[in-house]
């Protein structure tokens, strides 16, 4: 077992439980940690015994299009493509922060953590 990150990943996008969020946007930040078995990968050297970074980052990108109100729901949508589209993955773990949330205040970012496993193996 091993895990892959993929950290600090940028995103412009129209998230927000307030109409003027969803119309104006803001930036998101997201991490994102794979927990799989490398063996293979690690003794073939063969991208096809792992996971692909682009792959990953092109399922969170396409869910970060996608308005929604809530951080939770974002997060849940990427845990929800990642389990689907890649039955190697045993967990995922996510990270979607919110920079400069609209609280009346001094805040650099608002945070949601999501984890999902996989209760059978495939």
């Amino acid at each position: 077992m091993g895990q892959i990150a993929l950290e600090g990943l940028e995103f412009f996008a129209f998230h927000g439980y307030y109409d003027e969020e969803q119309k104006i946007g803001n930036k998101y930040g997201v991490d994102l940690y794979i927990k799989t078995n490398l063996l293979a990968a690690g003794e073939s050297d063969k991208l096809t015994e792992t996971v692909n970074y682009e792959v990953l980052y092109r399922l969170v990108a396409e869910e970060m299009r996608a308005p929604a109100r809530l951080l939770e729901h974002v997060a849940h949508r990427v845990l929800d493509r990642i389990m689907a589209e890649l039955p190697h993955v045993r967990k995922v773990k996510i990270n979607v922060s919110k920079f400069n949330p609209p609280l009346g205040g001094i805040c650099h970012r608002a945070r949601v953590t999501l984890t999902k496993r996989r209760t059978q193996p495939e």
